[in-house]
C-alpha cells in the first residue's frame, strides 16, 4: 500500500532531484529544519497549512500520480489536485451517464449505499449494544426505516429515509462515549468535540473515497446518491456514505472511550469548535491504522485491506453500470 503524508505546517514544498524538500514555517513565520518525501511509493499529500509551491512540482506530482488534498484551518475541506485522469474511459462515461439518466439504475444504486450505510451503522449499534449500552430502542428504529428502503420510488425519498436512520444512529453516540456528548448533529460549523471529530474524520474519509475513484475508470463527478454538482466529486460522497460507520466512527468511538482524545486536543471559539493540530494528527494515526486493517475477503478468499475495500467498492459499481453484474451489492460489514 501506497503512503500518504500530511503537511501540517504552512512551508515551501519544492522537487529536490527526484524526490520532494518541505520546508515547514513555525507560527512565528520562521523556516524549520527541511524534511525531505520519497516521491516513490507516495500517493496522497494532505496539506492543513499554507503552501507554496510552483507549477514545475505539481507537474512532477502528476507524473508520478500523486494527489494532493487541502484543507483549511476550520477542517474544511477545499479542494484537490488530480493528476491527469489516466484510467478514464468513453465507455465508461457514456454508461455511466445512461446509469444516472435511468431513474430506476440510478434509484438501484442510490438504494444500495443507503443499504450499505444503514447496515454499517446497525452493525456498530449491535456492537455496542452487547458491551453493556442500551440501544435497543435506536436499533429497533434503524431496521424499521429499513423497510422502508424497497417501496420508495425517487432518489429524493429514500435520502429522506437515510437521513432518519443517521439522526437515530447519532442519537445512540451519548450512550456510546464516555467523554463528550455530542447532543445531536451540528456541522458548518461543528458545534463541540464530537461533531468536530465527525466532520474531520467525515472529509477524511470522502477524499479516500475519491482516490478510489480516482483508481477505476469511473467519473467522479456523476453520482447516484447525491445530486451532482457543478464542481464536486459528488460520486466520492456516494461511497464514502457506506465506509464512515466503519472508518470514521468506529475511529471516533476508540479514540475518545480510551481518552486518546481528549478536551485540550480541540479550539473552541465563537465560530465553533475545531480540532488542533494535535487533535488531528492523533485522529489521522488512528485512521491511517484503520486503512490499514486487514480483513478475510469473504468473496475473495484472502486478506484485503480496508483502504483496498474502498477500491473493490468501486469496481462493484463500474461492473453493474458496464451490465457485467445484474446488481450493486454494497459492503456490509459482518463481524
Amino acid at each position: 500500500m501506497k503512503d500518504t503524508y500530511y503537511l501540517f505546517n504552512p512551508g515551501r514544498l519544492e522537487r529536490q532531484d527526484n524526490t520532494l524538500r518541505f520546508v515547514p514555517k513555525d507560527d512565528a513565520g520562521t523556516e524549520l529544519p527541511p524534511k525531505f518525501i520519497p516521491i516513490e511509493g507516495l500517493e496522497n499529500l494532505y496539506v492543513f497549512g499554507s503552501l507554496d509551491a510552483n507549477s514545475a512540482l505539481y507537474n512532477f506530482l502528476g507524473k508520478h500520480h500523486v494527489a494532493v488534498h487541502f484543507f483549511d484551518y476550520y477542517e474544511h475541506y477545499t479542494g484537490s489536485f488530480q493528476p491527469k485522469d489516466y484510467l478514464l474511459a468513453g465507455k465508461m462515461q457514456v454508461e455511466q451517464t445512461r446509469a444516472y439518466l435511468s431513474p430506476a439504475r440510478r434509484l438501484h444504486l442510490a438504494r444500495g449505499f443507503v443499504e450499505g450505510a444503514s447496515a454499517n451503522m446497525l452493525r456498530n449499534l449491535k456492537y455496542y449494544s452487547g458491551r453493556g449500552r442500551d440501544l435497543s430502542a435506536h436499533i429497533m428504529a434503524i431496521e424499521q426505516y429499513q423497510t422502508g428502503f424497497d417501496g420508495v420510488r425517487d432518489v429524493p425519498a429514500l435520502m429522506g429515509l437515510e437521513g432518519n436512520c443517521r439522526q437515530t444512529y447519532y442519537k445512540a453516540f451519548d450512550l456510546i462515549l464516555n467523554e463528550f456528548e455530542m447532543g445531536g448533529r451540528m456541522k458548518q460549523p461543528p458545534g463541540n468535540e464530537i461533531n468536530a471529530l465527525i466532520s474531520f474524520g467525515n472529509m477524511v474519509c470522502y477524499t479516500q473515497a475519491l482516490d478510489a475513484i480516482y483508481h477505476t475508470q469511473l467519473n467522479p463527478t456523476i453520482s447516484f446518491l447525491h445530486e451532482p454538482g457543478a464542481r464536486r466529486y459528488s460520486l466520492a460522497l456516494d461511497v464514502a456514505e457506506v465506509f464512515k460507520p466503519i472508518l470514521v466512527d468506529r475511529c471516533i468511538f476508540t479514540l475518545v472511550n480510551k481518552r486518546e482524545i481528549q478536551a485540550k486536543h480541540f479550539d473552541n471559539a465563537a465560530n465553533g469548535c475545531f480540532l488542533n493540530k494535535t487533535g488531528k494528527q492523533i485522529f489521522l494515526k488512528a485512521f491511517e491504522e484503520r486503512l490499514a486493517e486487514t480483513i478475510q475477503h469473504r468473496t475473495l478468499g484472502k486478506k484485503v485491506s480496508y483502504k483496498y475495500l474502498l477500491r473493490l467498492e468501486c469496481y462493484k459499481i463500474s461492473k453493474y453500470i458496464l451490465g457485467m453484474e445484474s446488481s450493486y451489492k454494497p459492503f456490509k460489514i459482518w463481524w
